[in-house]
């Protein structure tokens, strides 16, 4: 791997999000080395779902086959989003016929710049039922997004709706995305590791990607 570069797509898990608390637990000084207590949300930064998050499944986060987490991906570019805008089939005609079951996408919209504004999480462009149907049609296996979730986290109906077409096709969402504009081409191989909680809902994840 010396010879391919390696983009970092995860988010820094620290204290000023929500759901995260990370505390001193022992000191170099007092104890003779260091270390802390997390308290993390299971969806807190760059995360990864289980179909038991919306109860499509019994399946956790922790039973999830291991060789769904490296696969072929997809950058899409779609930064010309609007906020609150669907993201459509349309959208991503770039990679439509290039993409084969078992492929990765990856949404660029550069939302991640927006963390810590009112907009990250009230305005996030969201994927469409007739985007999320077609990603069924796909066989995609990832579809990773910069915003908190892949749909309007204020609106029930909606995020309960994208989810369990996403999940009934069983297709594995990462959310909080971030770095993207990296990549330095459309096609890479994504590496996406969660937190192995036994019976999780979801769980914090490192997500690389390296470049063919």
């Amino acid at each position: 791997m010396s010879n391919k570069k390696i983009i970092d797509l995860t988010l820094p898990i620290n204290n000023t999000m929500s759901g995260v608390t990370i505390e001193p637990a022992r000191s170099l000084a007092k104890d003779g080395w260091n270390a802390t207590t997390l308290n993390l949300y299971s969806h807190s930064g760059t995360h990864m779902d289980a179909p038991i998050h919306f109860g499509v499944t019994p399946q956790t986060i922790d039973v999830i086959p291991a060789n769904r987490f490296v696969s072929n991906a997809w950058k899409v570019d779609v930064t010309k989003i609007k906020p609150k805008e669907l993201i459509t089939i349309r959208h991503l005609q770039a990679v439509a016929d290039k993409i084969s079951p078992g492929d990765s996408i990856l949404l660029q919209t550069g939302w991640s710049k927006k963390i810590g504004s009112e907009e990250y999480r009230n305005a996030l462009p969201r994927i469409s039922k007739e985007l999320a149907l077609w990603l069924g049609e796909k066989k995609v296996n990832i579809i990773g997004v910069e915003p908190p979730s892949v749909a309007d986290v204020n609106n029930i109906e909606e995020v309960t709706e994208i989810h369990n077409i996403l999940m009934k096709n069983d297709i594995i969402i990462i959310e909080g995305l971030t770095n993207l504009e990296s990549l330095p081409s459309s096609e890479f191989t994504l590496v996406a590791l969660p937190i192995k909680v036994e019976n999780g809902d979801g769980a914090p994840a490192r997500v690389i990607a390296i470049e063919k």
